[in-house]
């Protein structure tokens, strides 16, 4: 190694190789090519890991901490559960198709690396959610329902931006109105019926929403 070249970090082999997993899936995980990515040697790689899996799951338990945990920790400063839910929501809509890794690993579910990784993140985002309707007023059975609705709702418009790029009708020219319009409909459909909070009169009585924060969408890496 070049003496004013970074030494390579196990991070930086980790976020190579996830970077890969979103490009062309699981099997793009391969030292050699990682190696040439990167500029290193095959003796930088087993620096760090022992074998390939320790890599494969290196970079699966840097996706569950990006966009997962390091999520659930940003919304922990907002304390108002319904502003937590429309960040949330604005967030991961405004950034569908940007998890390019997401789709290709519920696609190897069924791996033995992949398959108690992504049903921990599900279980983790799902719990996540359900709490936040209960913290909102809604009984439990009732929050199960509507998290489950809004998480599948999630997969489901990430994987058609991540599979069929600029197929949903919410982008292009006055895209940005279209798709915070979009992020309000969700909040009233998951929000019906919800108690009143604190000065907001009973839900039929709630003051006319405001304009939600602007929603923007950047370009797949």
């Amino acid at each position: 190694m070049d003496q004013g070249r970074r030494r390579l970090t196990a991070d930086d082999w980790a976020t190579a190789a996830l970077e890969a997993i979103g490009e062309r899936g699981l099997a793009a995980v391969a030292v050699e090519p990682l190696a040439t990515r990167l500029g290193a040697t095959k003796g930088s790689f087993y620096w760090h890991f022992t074998h390939r899996d320790a890599l494969v799951e290196a970079a699966l338990a840097l996706w569950e901490r990006r966009f997962t945990e390091a999520t659930i920790e940003t919304l922990g400063a907002e304390p108002d559960p319904r502003a937590r839910l429309r960040i949330l929501l604005t967030q991961v809509t405004g950034g569908a198709g940007q998890d390019a890794a997401a789709a290709n690993l519920l696609a190897s579910a069924d791996h033995e690396l992949v398959a108690p990784v992504v049903r921990r993140v599900a279980r983790r985002r799902l719990d996540y959610v359900t709490a936040l309707f209960q913290e909102i007023g809604f009984p439990p059975e009732v929050a199960v329902q509507r998290a489950v609705l809004g998480y599948a709702a999630y997969v489901g418009h990430d994987e058609l931006e991540t599979r069929l790029p600029g197929v949903l009708p919410l982008g292009g020219e006055g895209g940005e109105g279209r798709l915070a319009d979009y992020i309000e409909s969700v909040l009233e459909l998951l929000l019906h019926g919800a108690p009143a909070g604190p000065g907001q009169g009973t839900p039929a009585e709630a003051p006319p929403r405001e304009p939600g924060p602007p929603v923007t969408r950047s370009s797949r890496a």
